[in-house]
């Protein structure tokens, strides 16, 4: 999507005009765990737009900012008691750290400029499982542009890598393979940390080639004629030619020729279980893979990631009852995991409980209210219970959150025939 950078820039100096505006004079307290900036940062600036930082149980606060990082079920005990008639009168002003960055116009410009896609929005753009994403995720070969409470939202950079994963995934080339390859094509080009994102590549089969002149670098550093480059554009393997943008390094992992791994440089050791796990799902063999995720908890205890993971797994394997156990047993120790949230909601769904079902999403809402994908299911679900007015309104969130969804058409189509 191309935007007008100097609209952009207007806009977002009209922001910032109308946030100096909210803290000139104000005084300010800021309660619970901030997501967007540290504390230092946010009181510097309060203060540098004329507020002043105060304790939350200061007499004089006419502004309250809460953390973007604190669940709803615990913003109630962060504020103090007899708060809300303060707050009715109009004497103190509550808001949350998103809405700080909306009055400023900082999270308003960030989402004109960009298209983020989900798990599921990008396998159903890619014709692949929501599996297949997650595993491209867990193995670094895609990156989130953000994470809100474990979702991770894909850009459209990553959208073009996705795409080129799914041909080699096509060609029948396994997750392990690839990120094998790419990370021999980084040893090859050290100052490339991404190949499938950053550089002219040629698939052929299930091979990853780079073009460098009028010869191809196979992933071990051999050069190879291409021929059919020399002869014309005509013939020759597809090419895929994708821009250059700045991007993050790819976490690589241990691979046979002994090459050290991400987690190992920085000094963390990777789980070998873990690994175990991936390649088990990555053959194909789901019920080995349920074993090792077993194996972990056994080993290390209740796990959100882990019981949320065999949930996955128990239900691609049609073992539904016992995936909505894992997803439940997830969010008992992680009531903020939003995709365990909308999961749940989908498998009970699918056993009859629409009233749970509902309640789940609506759960996953009150804690991310920008998840797509649940406002999505969550129409749907409406409509078939016979609640269309309430249906809509998410039919009509879920297309201003994602107009270029794969599922837009659909919630257009269901708007007009009301």
């Amino acid at each position: 999507m191309l935007v007008d950078r100097s609209t952009a820039k207007d806009r977002c100096a009209e922001g910032l005009e109308r946030g100096a505006d909210l803290l000139r004079g104000a005084r300010v307290a800021i309660v619970g765990k901030l997501g967007g900036v540290s504390r230092r940062q946010a009181g510097q600036l309060v203060r540098h737009h004329g507020g002043q930082i105060v304790e939350i149980t200061d007499p004089s606060v006419s502004l309250i900012v809460v953390g973007a990082d604190e669940s709803p079920s615990t913003q109630g005990d962060l504020l103090p008691q007899g708060i809300g008639n303060r707050t009715a009168s109009g004497e103190i002003e509550i808001l949350q750290e998103t809405e700080l960055w909306q009055r400023f116009g900082l999270v308003e410009a960030e989402h004109e400029v960009k298209r983020l896609y989900t798990p599921a929005m990008l396998a159903q753009l890619l014709g692949v499982s929501v599996s297949v994403i997650r595993c491209w995720h867990r193995r670094g070969l895609l990156i989130p542009t953000r994470t809100a409470f474990r979702l991770p939202y894909f850009d459209f950079t990553e959208v073009a890598t996705a795409r080129r994963l799914a041909e080699l995934v096509a060609a029948g080339a396994s997750s392990a393979k690839i990120e094998r390859r790419l990370d021999q094509l980084t040893e090859v080009l050290p100052d490339v940390q991404r190949p499938l994102a950053q550089l002219s590549i040629l698939i052929e089969g299930q091979q990853i080639l780079l073009r460098r002149g009028e010869g191809l670098v196979e992933p071990r550093g051999q050069l190879r004629i291409d021929f059919d480059a020399l002869q014309g554009p005509e013939t020759g393997p597809s090419q895929v030619v994708l821009p250059a943008p700045h991007v993050l390094s790819m976490a690589t992992r241990q691979d046979e020729a002994g090459r050290t791994s991400a987690a190992e440089r920085y000094g963390e050791q990777p789980d070998a279980l873990l690994q175990l796990a991936y390649e088990a799902e990555d053959a194909g063999d789901l019920e080995l893979a349920v074993d090792y995720y077993h194996a972990m908890l056994a080993r290390d205890g209740a796990r959100a990631d882990l019981s949320f993971q065999l949930g996955e797994l128990l239900y691609r394997l049609g073992q539904v009852e016992a995936a909505r156990e894992r997803y439940y047993a997830a969010l008992e120790l992680d009531e903020t995991f939003v995709e365990a949230r909308a999961s749940l909601g989908s498998v009970l769904a699918e056993l009859g409980r629409v009233d749970l079902a509902v309640a789940a999403y609506r759960g996953a809402l009150a804690l991310h209210d920008e998840y797509p994908d649940v406002h999505y299911n969550l129409a749907r679900l409406l409509d078939e219970v016979g609640k269309a007015e309430e249906a809509a309104e998410h039919w009509q969130e879920f297309l201003w959150l994602s107009p270029d969804s794969p599922w837009a058409d659909e919630a257009r189509a269901r708007l007009e025939s009301r």
